[in-house]
């Protein structure tokens, strides 16, 4: 078990510096010069080339790379010249935003692959099977840009069930005490029952439309885990024993599907969180996801760096922490056994 730990831990420590790596080049090679695009276009050459001596890019790499690093560990991610704020400062008033609407999406995800893959394989019909494999694959093929888009129209514009690209509230309401930073949770801990389902209100669809990439993938997944399960001996053994069919699926099927997808929606989780970048978009909403494109766009490397940066410790640190999980109940896993 501590091998396996240890063994874990060096794997996540290594993804982790090579991923800060990598989002330091691929800033770096992309065409453009971040310092003449936030000067202007009208700006003299003298003051592009003050700018970017002032951000350091009129060093070597291994000399910026070696000060980005330096910078992470004293806990200064640096300075984003778009905004003219720390990016710690903005990474704090962002995430809480695409915490909120990503622990929903997981929410949604996770619920809807588990209900619809268990009653496609427990009611063991060809038509529910072939229900849920479309589904799941109209849901792979469309882009989440696009479907927002079209939920916009329809239930926002057309219908009024859903509220358009509006942020976290309806306008003139003012924002809860923070003590999370959810908007639903502080609502509630304040006594505020119709802000916090205002705030509810206004995370249903963006979630919804964030879930349907992961709902694809997971509800395939756990639909083919509790197939191969549902042959298992120890199944066949519980039945011989008499149990009738709700009971062995119950039991025995079920648990041991979820098992198995536990990895894949750790990852899931972690790209919920920080890969929301077009829908919160669309829909006006103040996250992670909305600051990176603009941050894009201006080029403004240090805020992009930090967000990189921010979703692989999140990949990593999710996925070993579900590792270790399933290594402690699932003895198999373990390096080493047979």
């Amino acid at each position: 078990m501590l091998s396996t730990a240890f063994r874990r831990i060096c794997v996540a420590a290594t993804t982790i510096f090579g991923a800060s790596i990598f989002a330091f080049i691929l800033l770096r090679v992309v065409p453009g010069d971040p310092a003449r695009a936030i000067a202007g276009d009208m700006a003299t050459d003298e003051s592009v080339a003050a700018l970017r001596s002032e951000m350091g890019l009129d060093q070597n790499l291994l000399v910026q790379y070696w000060r980005y690093v330096r910078n992470i560990f004293t806990g200064d991610l640096g300075f984003s010249y778009s905004t003219g704020d720390t990016v710690t400062n903005l990474l704090a008033d962002r995430l809480p935003a695409t915490i909120e609407l990503g622990l929903l999406a997981v929410l949604f995800a996770i619920g809807a692959s588990v209900l619809f893959a268990s009653l496609a394989v427990y009611s063991n019909r060809p038509w529910a099977d072939r229900l849920l494999r479309g589904a799941s694959s109209l849901a792979m093929g469309s882009p989440p840009f696009w479907i927002a888009l079209l939920a916009l129209m329809v239930f926002s514009v057309q219908f009024g069930l859903f509220p358009g690209p509006e942020g976290r509230l309806s306008p003139g309401l003012v924002p809860p005490e923070p003590v999370t930073g959810l908007y639903s949770v502080d609502a509630l801990l304040s006594g505020d029952a119709s802000l916090a389902l205002n705030a509810l209100w206004h995370l249903v669809l963006p979630a919804a439309i964030i879930a349907i990439g992961p709902f694809a993938f997971l509800s395939r997944l756990y639909r083919s885990q509790l197939r191969t399960t549902r042959r298992e001996t120890f199944v066949m053994v519980a039945r011989s024993h008499g149990l009738t069919k709700f009971p062995v699926f119950h039991r025995h099927i079920a648990p041991h599907g979820l098992l198995s997808i536990l990895p894949a929606g750790s990852l899931l989780l972690a790209d919920l969180l920080t890969g929301s970048l077009l829908v919160e978009k669309v829909f006006g909403w103040p996250g992670i996801g909305s600051m990176t494109a603009d941050a894009i766009i201006q080029k403004d490397f240090a805020v992009v760096q930090a967000v990189l940066l921010l979703a692989a410790i999140l990949y990593v640190v999710v996925s070993l922490l579900a590792d270790l999980t399933l290594t402690t109940v699932d003895p198999r896993t373990r390096v080493g056994a047979r």
